[in-house]
């Protein structure tokens, strides 16, 4: 794998950020398949898992997974941990701000496709950069090892999809473990524990469209975990891109729902498209009440170079892009 430490992109003139500005209107909803990809017995199957994650991503860009390894008694403490780490005193998540892709932050995100702050907050575990980070165990006991060992489990099922997209591209099977490597001081793949504030009836009407704007992830692979009854995500595949079709994504506790990303899309010289998707806010007869998910991204180490390999797109390092993805996203502040 190449290293590097310079980037020959110009900062904040990615084609990713151009197109993200031209997706803020609402569009128009309509059904497609989100299929489920069935990980079991996956060391004999893994041929034939390849090429159902191979059609999948170059279909929609968005499937699920069943039968992935995590167990659902754990993704049930995680969310549990999650919530209960937003409801500490705002004094309390305040000691652990944002910086540099790790910590707390609240209505901080602006899209580009929308010029306004996503309706969230948002605690962000990226290994290497969580000193004075994390609740202390008087605050919130328990809450640092069982979201390290959620991560390492997230972490090991993100790289056995990418061995298999790895392959199909022909890298060698551990190419991307070896770009997303938890040992490196470099490592920057983070968790993202999301919450979706709460919208008080008598506001409805006062709203935007969205929880969280139109966007793409900056990252090569996201797992996402959502619970059951707090549903809003939506996709946009990229033919769709320009008529603006959106197709929701129901949350099944279950599964682990996984979009391309951003690096991924530039390895592959786009065979794999990073599709845009969105939350939207709760229509007529949707729960008004909070949203709480689970993020897990596959970021490439910062030391990567994320090459196009025909070219497409011009050599830039993954600590660069993600850089100018984040400043772009947060005003420059973080």
């Amino acid at each position: 794998m190449n290293t590097a430490n310079a980037t020959t992109a110009t900062p904040l003139d990615l084609e990713e950020v151009r197109k993200e500005t031209r997706m803020g209107a609402f569009g128009t909803e309509t059904q497609r398949e989100i299929r489920v990809i069935d990980l079991s017995d996956f060391e004999r199957r893994r041929a034939e898992i390849t090429e159902q994650l191979w059609d999948a991503a170059v279909d929609v860009g968005f499937f699920q997974l069943s039968h992935h390894g995590v167990p659902l008694q754990q993704i049930r403490a995680a969310f549990d941990m999650s919530e209960r780490f937003f409801a500490l005193p705002r004094e309390v998540k305040a000691r652990l701000p944002l910086a540099r892709n790790a910590g707390w932050e609240s209505m901080a995100q602006v899209r580009p496709s929308t010029g306004t702050p996503d309706q969230k907050e948002s605690y962000q575990i990226t290994r290497p950069r969580m000193a004075d980070l994390y609740p202390t165990e008087e605050e919130l006991p328990g809450f640092k090892a069982a979201m390290l060992a959620f991560e390492e489990a997230s972490w090991a099922v993100g790289m056995r999809v990418l061995s298999c997209f790895a392959e199909r591209l022909g890298f060698e099977r551990d190419f991307f473990s070896k770009a997303h490597d938890p040992s490196s001081e470099t490592y920057q793949s983070t968790l993202r524990l999301l919450h979706y504030y709460a919208i008080p009836p008598q506001a409805r009407p006062e709203l935007g469209l969205w929880r969280a704007g139109a966007h793409t992830d900056f990252d090569c692979l996201t797992l996402l975990y959502q619970r059951e009854g707090q549903g809003g995500l939506q996709v946009c595949p990229g033919k769709d891109h320009e008529r603006q079709e959106w197709t929701s994504v129901p949350p099944r506790e279950e599964l682990i729902t996984c979009n391309i990303g951003d690096m991924l899309m530039r390895w592959s010289d786009d065979q794999l498209p990073s599709n845009f998707h969105r939350v939207k806010n709760p229509g007529p007869g949707e729960s008004l009440g909070p949203r709480y998910s689970l993020a897990f991204f596959c970021q490439a180490n910062t030391d990567a170079l994320i090459e196009s390999p025909a070219g497409k797109y011009p050599p830039i390092t993954a600590g660069d892009y993600l850089a100018e993805r984040i400043r772009a996203n947060f005003n420059r502040k973080y």
